[in-house]
């Protein structure tokens, strides 16, 4: 089928080519960086806009940054639902506001279109290797049309409930897996502020109930500051700050959620957002007067 792919980026990029090495047609519109030369040259067409873009597919992806840049690219000047014809699914991969996601489902369906979000965890690692986890909110006929394009992208594949609640799923995956980063952050930093090798206490670790992804993957990038983004912390907060501003509204105490966040915060504000999220043992550093390597 034609795929409308909007949002090529570190995610986004080895997503569509999974979806062109499988045989489908991509179109393709540029957001914020130059499209991937290799798509492209796989025979990707560019498109002058969004609206052009949806014209020409049968069904729509999207895979940005954040609420407003979703909103923007459906319902902006030459946005999607401009040439969005009926009965084209459009699928939300990205994380959001799951109030928002909601709304912008009714939208589309005001205009004939149909809508599922589908929110995804694995980062980089994940999106390239196909074996990210995608949360899925729809309509059980809506999420059995994508499923083929999805198995492409991911191998835990749940559909959580109608539209909105892949994002609700998303969000409550991104406090723990802060959480979990912020634990094995301090714990590093505890050890070798101690005087104990923080990667031997790492591998120590790994085998007992505090082994987890978390302590392997981006304990090990702690240890040997490796901290080339995967997942931005910029990205994360985000993310941190739609669980708060939800659980605010819903009256839901996520206390370690905000100090994580206040983590975040100090990352921040010392030019650490666009790092990975793993460097916010960075921010526990900065805090501790202390470097573990």
């Amino acid at each position: 089928m034609i795929v409308g792919f909007l949002g090529t980026g570190i995610m986004g990029r080895p997503m569509a080519g999974h979806l062109q090495a499988a045989g489908h047609a991509l179109l393709l519109v540029q957001h914020r960086s130059p499209l991937p030369e290799e798509l492209v040259a796989g025979g990707a067409r560019a498109c002058a806009n969004a609206q052009e873009l949806a014209a020409g597919s049968d069904v729509v992806i999207l895979m940005l940054p954040d609420t407003p840049d979703v909103e923007g690219a459906l319902f902006g000047t030459s946005g999607i639902v401009a040439g969005l014809k009926p009965g084209t699914l459009v699928i939300d991969m990205s994380s959001i506001d799951p109030v928002a996601t909601q709304d912008f489902a009714r939208r589309v369906a005001a205009v004939g279109g149909r809508y599922v979000d589908a929110p995804v965890s694995g980062g980089e690692v994940g999106a390239k290797a196909a074996s990210l986890s995608i949360m899925v909110g729809g309509s059980e006929e809506d999420v059995a049309e994508a499923m083929p394009l999805f198995e492409l992208m991911g191998k835990n594949i749940t559909r959580v409930g109608e539209v909105g609640c892949g994002q609700i799923a998303k969000v409550s995956n991104q406090i723990i897996v802060a959480l979990n980063i912020a634990a094995v952050a301090e714990a590093l930093v505890f050890a070798s502020k101690a005087g104990a090798d923080p990667e031997k206490v790492r591998q120590a670790l790994q085998g007992g109930f505090a082994s987890s992804r978390i302590l392997d993957v981006h304990g090990e990038r702690m240890t040997k500051r490796t901290f080339d983004p995967g997942f931005r912390i910029a990205l994360h907060r985000k993310d941190l700050n739609l669980a708060l501003n939800a659980a605010r509204a819903l009256s839901v105490a996520l206390p370690n959620t905000a100090a994580t966040a206040q983590l975040m915060a100090v990352c921040d504000a010392n030019g650490l957002g666009q790092a990975d999220h793993s460097a916010l043992v960075q921010g526990v550093e900065l805090l501790s007067n202390h470097r573990i390597g």
